[in-house]
């Protein structure tokens, strides 16, 4: 990250000093060399190159003198320059002597006129310390704008590298002026999203060999025993008997790998889902319609809607009601309600019974998977994951799962929005 760093800033550092020294050294050559300071030196010696060459010194003798700029006018061969400097009739040769002392050359004809000594403007030597002060001003600019950057990708760096580490709680705080901070919560939701991922895994793991064990304990006796109960003298009606035991444990792990199944396939991400259009009060009347007949207790549907065409999985939300209405069977005394209401942006369907009461301590923990809770008795049979698949459903729909429970009623509530999110 160092590397990055140094790189980075010495391309802007040396990307400013090489655009602005070529462009400083553009205008020396191609605007100060030819500005209008110098038009009225190139005019008299224009104004000499008219005059015969005997008399040109006489005429230049009678100009008004001028002390801080001596005239003298010379022969050719009394000047010496170097290669690079080529006098002409209308270019000002400038040179500088190591006592800072400035001289100025022109031909007139055969002869050269030369100003000089001129003392240099001691302001022209503020000009590098400008120059080397604007130079150092972007080099801080470009420093407090690289260093900043330079930090956060360290910071980035080093949680990538610890999450890889398997440290699974790594998060990054940065500033919320940090030009990294998109790229920081992205991270942030990544890392969540997979310690989630591997906390459920874990958790389905230990949950999954528990649940399995006992059925698979009991199969392992029942083999055990099979050969007395296969015996020719043996109980017909006993030997049955066993064997629906049998099946039963068989028919246990199979649901048990049914709802992994759908738990674990909510989990994929909502990208290329089928939506279909439905009609949320005929889900509902049909679903009452299929599950009444498992029980006694009335199923009682409480809305003012007729109709509510809605776009989604009707499959999970009739899922979702199924697993509520089925849970509610169990523990319901007198009677099951059921309502359906809508504002302007949400759908709300609950379902509430009078059954026992959920315990508070419980409540937060109820859609957790495998999580039953141990003080009730009635109807404690399933694996746990029935309001885990709920929960599920309702993430997949953008909505949530809410519980209350109080002696007189408890009610679970399904809530999402009317339009999904893109």
């Amino acid at each position: 990250m160092k590397r990055l760093f140094i790189s980075l800033y010495l391309l802007l550092s040396l990307s400013f000093l090489g655009i602005g020294w070529t462009l400083d050294s553009l205008w020396q050559k191609n605007v100060d060399d030819n500005n209008a300071l110098d038009a009225p030196f190139v005019a008299l010696a224009q104004l000499l190159a008219q005059l015969p060459q005997d008399t040109r010194r006489a005429y230049l003798e009678a100009l008004p003198g001028n002390p801080l700029l001596p005239l003298n006018l010379l022969d050719a061969d009394q000047i010496a320059l170097g290669k690079d400097q080529q006098l002409s009739p209308n270019h000002v040769v400038t040179t500088t002597t190591n006592d800072d002392e400035q001289f100025q050359f022109i031909m007139v004809g055969e002869q050269v006129l030369m100003a000089g000594p001129l003392e240099i403007d001691p302001r022209a030597n503020l000009r590098n310390l400008f120059t080397l002060f604007f130079y150092l001003s972007l080099a801080l600019v470009a420093l407090i704008w690289v260093g900043p950057l330079s930090r956060d990708l360290s910071i980035l760096r080093k949680a990538t590298k610890e999450f890889g580490e398997a440290k699974w709680d790594t998060r990054i705080a940065l500033s919320n002026r940090s030009q990294v901070k998109p790229l920081a919560n992205t991270f942030n939701e990544m890392a969540r999203h997979i310690s989630a991922l591997i906390e459920n895994q874990k958790h389905l793991s230990n949950a999954v060999s528990h649940e399995i064990r006992t059925p698979l304990a009991r199969l392992k006796f029942a083999l055990a025993l099979m050969p007395m109960y296969c015996q020719p003298d043996s109980d017909e009606q006993k030997r049955q008997d066993f064997l629906n035991e049998m099946q039963l444990d068989i028919k246990e792990m199979e649901n048990l790998l049914q709802e992994l199944l759908t738990y674990a396939s909510l989990e994929s991400q909502r990208e290329g889902i089928q939506l279909d259009e439905y009609d949320l009060i005929q889900l509902v009347n049909q679903t009452i319609k299929r599950l009444e007949t498992l029980s006694t207790l009335p199923i009682r549907l409480q809305t003012q809607l007729s109709t509510l065409a809605l776009i989604g999985e009707p499959t999970l939300i009739e899922r979702a009601l199924q697993n509520l209405l089925t849970n509610a069977q169990r523990f319901a005394r007198t009677g099951i309600n059921i309502e359906v209401t809508q504002t302007q942006q949400k759908i709300t369907l609950s379902v509430s019974n009078d059954g026992e009461p959920i315990p508070e301590v419980d409540l937060p923990k109820v859609f957790e998977p495998f999580y039953r809770s141990q003080s009730v008795q009635n109807g404690n049979k399933g694996h746990g994951l029935g309001l885990a698949i709920i929960k599920r459903i309702m993430q997949r729909h953008q909505g949530d799962v809410t519980v209350t429970s109080n002696p007189q009623q408890t009610r679970f509530s399904l809530t999402w929005p009317k339009k999904r999110k893109l």
